[in-house]
């Protein structure tokens, strides 16, 4: 199938991985040093670029993104559980499970920020989950890329699946005793987001070995699930670079 990719960091980033990339819709008179980069890999891959106006762009968008560029390519597809996650946990590895998050804005972002992090896969579910979708993929900003996102018919047996593989599970609770920050994270980890305003599934939180809490000192009692995973993952990041 043809996927429709839209900005000018996601179409670049599409064209740098080596992602079949079919043709390039470019604004005209678009211009800037990331078009230009654009042009330069599509002369190299000899992918057409087609020059047209800024209504019809707008017509072909799924996105209010676009940012006058919109390629047609290969769809990036999902990669298989065994072939995302690690074999080898000797290097502490981190999975990122997310349960049943449901908003293309924070799944976007959230790739975007576990690619940054260094994370080997993303894990969602296949029902009730949003997944790759232009929107998604747009505000990822080319992390679509370069970190596989493994599609799996169901969460539970696959914390069963992970954890005879050496991981260890660490949920995301509003009201889990452990703060994080007091909590060993270096270890071959899988830590799970929960979904926008219902949180962890019952059947999920009661598979995590542990729960951790991020301890907010403002009014509000919570995060949005972006902002929480960034937060839990570079704790994670954090304490291994201090090891």
């Amino acid at each position: 199938m043809v996927a429709q990719i839209e900005g000018r960091i996601p179409v670049l980033e599409a064209l740098k991985s080596g992602r079949k990339v079919h043709k390039v819709y470019l604004a005209k008179g678009s211009q800037g040093q990331t078009v230009q980069d654009i042009l330069d890999l599509c002369r190299k891959y000899a992918v057409p670029v087609i020059y047209v106006d800024k209504h019809e762009l707008r017509e072909r968008a799924v996105t209010r993104g676009h940012q006058g560029v919109i390629a047609l390519g290969e769809e990036k597809g999902y990669t298989p559980l065994e072939e995302a996650v690690p074999s080898d946990v000797s290097g502490n590895p981190i999975i990122l499970m997310l349960d049943h998050l449901q908003d293309p804005q924070n799944f976007g972002a959230i790739l975007r920020t576990a690619e940054t992090a260094g994370v080997s896969a993303i894990i969602i579910p296949k029902r009730r989950s949003v997944g790759l979708s232009p929107a998604v993929t747009k505000v990822a900003a080319g992390a679509v890329e370069y970190i596989p996102v493994s599609l799996v018919a169901n969460l539970a047996q696959t914390i069963d699946w992970l954890k005879d593989k050496g991981y260890w599970i660490v949920g995301a609770e509003a009201d889990a005793a452990s703060p994080v920050y007091e909590v060993d994270l270096c270890m071959p980890l899988v830590l799970v987001i929960g979904s926008e305003g219902r949180g962890l599934s019952r059947l999920t939180r009661e598979k995590c070995d542990l729960l951790v809490n991020l301890p907010l000192r403002g009014r509000l009692n919570s995060l949005n699930a972006s902002a929480a995973a960034a937060a839990l993952l570079f704790e994670a990041v954090r304490q291994r670079l201090q090891k």
